[in-house]
C-alpha cells in the first residue's frame, strides 16, 4: 500500500482497541461488493452501547456509519477511522399508543417495515418496500420513492450525538429537503417513529406486491447494484437523460450502466470502486455535454481513492 494511503495512527487504550475489529474487509458490507478495508470497525449491541462506545472514543477519530450498504460505493483505498455498522440491536419495532405510529429501529429493512405496517393494517408506508434499504438510512437521506418519501410520514428520530448525547428530534428539527436531511454533523440515526393510517391488509399488501412487480420488471435488482445512481434534476428524470446521451450500457472495467435501467450502476463481477466511480463521472460528463443538465450523484462515495 503506498504511503499516502496509510492511515494516520491514533492512541487507543487497549480496552478501546479490544471491542473493535482491525483492517476489515469492507467489500463484504456493500451491495458493490467493492472496497477497501475500515482502519477500525465495530458493530454496537443497542443504542446505549453505541452512546458509550462514541463518549469514549477519542474525538479525533472519524466515524462512518453503516447500515446494510445499499446507497454507498466505499473507495478503494478504505476508510481511515472507525466505521461502525448497526446490526441486529438496531433491527426491533413496536407500535406505539399513538394510533397507526409504529418505532423501527435504523437498522430495520425498509421492505420490512412496509411488511409489518400492512401486517397490522397500517397503510402510507408502501413505498418503503422500493427503497432498498434500512430506515436509519433512508432517514438520514430522505429517500423515497413511487411519489412518497420519509419526510412525509416521520414524526421523530432518535439520534446518538458523535459526543455519545442521545437525543430525539422531531420532523421539523431534523429539516428535510430532496434527498437529504439537515441532521447534526456526525449524528447516527438510531430510530424513527413513522405514522400511517389506518387501512385494509389486502389492499396494503396489493400495492406492496404491484412495487415489487414494477421493481422486478424495470431495475436490476438482481445484479450487484446500489440504487438509484443520481438525483432526479428538478423538471426531469435522471434515466431519461442518461438514456439521451447514449450511456445505457457504457462500460467502465467491471462496471456497466445498467441496460435495464440507466441510473443504475451495476458490477458485472470484477469492477472496482474506481471503475464504478470514473464510470458515474463519465456518466456526469456525458449527459451535461449532451442536455447541459448537471447530475448530482444519489450514491455517497466514501473513503479514499485506491490510487
Amino acid at each position: 500500500m503506498a504511503s499516502s494511503l496509510m492511515p494516520k495512527a491514533y492512541s487507543l487504550e487497549p480496552e478501546m482497541l479490544s471491542r473493535m475489529r482491525q483492517n476489515f474487509d469492507l467489500s463484504k458490507t456493500n451491495w458493490f461488493r467493492v472496497g477497501g478495508l475500515a482502519q477500525y470497525f465495530f458493530k454496537p449491541d443497542n443504542t446505549q452501547d453505541l452512546s458509550d462506545f462514541l463518549a469514549e472514543l477519542p474525538k479525533d477519530i472519524p466515524v462512518t456509519v453503516l447500515g446494510v450498504g445499499s446507497n454507498i460505493i466505499v473507495r478503494d483505498g478504505g476508510i481511515d477511522g472507525v466505521v461502525i455498522k448497526l446490526g441486529r440491536g438496531f433491527a426491533g419495532c413496536r407500535i406505539l399508543n399513538t394510533e397507526c405510529c409504529v418505532e423501527f429501529g435504523a437498522g430495520f429493512l425498509d421492505i420490512n417495515a412496509a411488511m409489518f405496517a400492512a401486517e397490522n393494517d397500517i397503510a402510507g408506508l408502501e413505498f418503503l418496500s422500493g427503497i432498498p434499504g434500512t430506515i436509519g438510512g433512508a432517514v438520514r437521506m430522505n429517500a423515497g420513492a413511487y411519489g412518497r418519501d420519509i419526510s412525509q410520514v416521520l414524526l421523530e428520530a432518535e439520534i446518538v450525538e458523535r459526543g455519545g448525547t442521545i437525543r430525539r428530534l422531531s420532523n421539523a428539527e431534523i429539516g428535510f429537503v430532496y434527498r437529504n436531511s439537515g441532521l447534526p454533523a456526525g449524528a447516527i440515526v438510531t430510530s424513527a417513529v413513522l405514522r400511517g393510517e389506518k387501512g385494509d391488509k389486502f389492499k396494503i399488501v396489493t400495492e406492496i406486491e404491484e412495487i415489487g412487480r414494477k421493481r422486478e420488471e424495470t431495475q436490476p435488482i438482481r445484479s450487484r447494484t446500489g440504487g438509484s445512481t443520481f438525483k432526479n434534476p428538478e423538471g426531469y428524470k435522471a434515466w431519461e437523460l442518461i438514456d439521451r446521451a447514449g450511456c445505457r450500457g457504457l462500460t467502465m472495467g467491471g462496471a456497466q450502466v445498467s441496460e435495464k435501467h440507466c441510473n443504475f450502476l451495476i458490477n458485472t463481477g470484477n469492477a472496482t470502486a474506481s471503475d464504478l466511480e470514473n464510470l458515474g463521472e463519465e456518466v456526469i460528463k456525458r449527459v451535461f455535454k449532451k442536455t447541459g443538465i448537471m447530475l448530482e450523484w444519489e450514491i455517497k462515495r466514501i473513503g479514499k481513492s485506491g490510487q
